[in-house]
């Protein structure tokens, strides 16, 4: 999942679910729920709000609302504004945090018929992406769509290293090297250094970036 991706936005029939089908539950997964745009934060809060007065912590886990600082841009220069820190005195950027996906919260759920119907009837929901509607229950979001957002945010679950080896051709998604292709060459799982092999103006070069900075292409 990449800021261009682009989700179906199909809204689910508000209907009465509070009743589970029974049996064993399923294995929890990564959703994406509509809301109104700068309304994200909002309804993330309202969302924990519910799972905790309502004791739903076994089927609902995290809620993210994928943000990123970046620097404030002058508008006139076009380069990062600047201010003083004034506890040290010295000059740092701006920053602010962006929405990457504007719209949408991630939810990591077991899709029972009563987490369903909580979180859709939770105040400033509009829906699901991933239902075709009619009362059925969405698909979830696919790990190699999901990573990408749990990354930017700093989410690293050990299973993703096991997505990657020595060879594979991946991107730097953030970070100063944003946009760098190249070959990884090592990775550490303990520190999260991974080292790839790019091309620098026609030279073979090893740059060392963090796992949560690459996506594999």
């Amino acid at each position: 999942m990449s800021d261009e991706m682009k989700f179906t936005d199909t809204t689910t029939d508000v209907t009465d679910a509070s009743t589970d089908t029974g049996g064993q539950l399923g294995e929890k997964a990564w959703y994406v729920v509509n809301s109104y745009s700068t309304h994200e934060k909002k309804v993330a809060e309202n969302l924990r709000r519910r799972v905790e007065s309502m004791g739903l912590q076994d089927l609902i886990f995290r809620i993210v609302v994928a943000e990123q600082e970046v620097p404030v841009m002058d508008r006139e220069t076009g380069l990062p504004s600047t201010t003083v820190d004034k506890e040290t005195g010295k000059v740092i950027t701006k920053t602010r945090m962006k929405n990457l996906y504007p719209g949408y919260v991630f939810v990591e759920m077991i899709m029972t018929d009563y987490a369903w119907y909580v979180v859709r009837n939770t105040p400033g929901v509009t829906g699901f992406v991933g239902s075709s509607g009619k009362g059925t229950k969405p698909f979830p979001v696919p790990r190699e769509q999901i990573e990408p957002v749990l990354k930017r945010m700093g989410m690293i679950d050990a299973s993703m290293y096991d997505r990657y080896n020595e060879g594979d051709l991946v991107k730097v998604i953030h970070g100063p090297l944003e946009g760098t292709e190249g070959n990884i060459v090592s990775i550490n799982r303990e520190t999260g250094v991974v080292e790839v092999e790019t091309v620098f103006f026609g030279r073979t070069t090893k740059v060392e970036v963090d796992f949560s900075e690459i996506e594999r292409i």
